[in-house]
This record gives structure tokens, sequence and C-alpha cells, in this order.
């Protein structure tokens, strides 16, 4: 059973297509995770993440996936494997959130080592711009 909006979305500009494909608290961050380390299963994926409960995670993956941001695959084993990994679609997306990163490193100054684990490898504070992980 497939979720349906009550309003369809209404989106006429680039700008708020790709906020609200990446945009958001936790789309970012997984994309970011899986920039990182490339295949991740579920719960591997679930410890890096932080605060976050499974069923936000749940439907950000469904979200991403749809958008095709990222790849889900299915292994034939008992017990079931899956593992989540970045399009290249999604990998496109990467060096566009580093930018976003070092833009608001320059105006929202924290503390590096309380930053969630996935932004403590980001250069955001440094004003520039790290290589792609992807």
């Amino acid at each position: 059973m497939t979720h349906k909006r009550k309003l369809e979305k209404d989106i006429r500009c680039p700008l708020e297509y790709g906020l609200d494909v990446f945009g958001g608290r936790w789309k970012s961050r997984i994309l970011c995770v899986l920039a990182a380390k490339h295949t991740l299963r579920y719960g591997e994926l679930r410890s890096e993440m932080t605060n976050i409960s499974d069923a936000v995670l749940a439907a950000a993956l469904k979200e991403l996936i749809s958008d095709d941001l990222v790849n889900r695959k299915s292994f034939d084993e008992i017990p079931p494997r899956v593992e989540y990994s970045l399009t290249e679609k999604g990998a496109s997306v990467i060096p566009i959130l580093q930018s976003i990163c070092a833009w608001s490193g320059m105006f929202h100054r924290e503390v590096k080592s309380e930053a969630p684990r996935q932004c403590q490898l980001c250069d955001y504070g440094s004003g520039s711009n790290p290589a792609p992980h992807a």
C-alpha cells in the first residue's frame, strides 16, 4: 500500500525541487553517510545516524529511493539482506551538500566534537570544499 499525499506537490522552481529531494534534517545526513561508507546494510546505516527513529529512517530511505538518489539492493538469502548505496544521481548531490556545509560553517560555528558523527568528517568549518567522498 502506497502513501498518497493529501495535496500533490506543487514544485515550480528547480531550487524547490532540490530542497525537496535532499533537504530536511535527515536526507542530507543519510546521503553523506552513504557517500563516506559507500554501501551499508540498514542496521549499519542506523548505527551511523544519531537520534533518528526507525520509522523516520525508513521513510527517508523510501523517499531517497523514490527520487533515485539511493539504491536498495536485496539479496535472496536467509536471513534477508538489503544494502543501500548512492546512485549516480545521489553521488552528484554530494559536492552540493559539501558546498552548503562550507557556506554554513562560515556563519554557524559549532564545536566540531559535538556535531553529529557524520558531520565530524566534513571540513565545513574550513571554508573550503572538501573532496567528494563518493
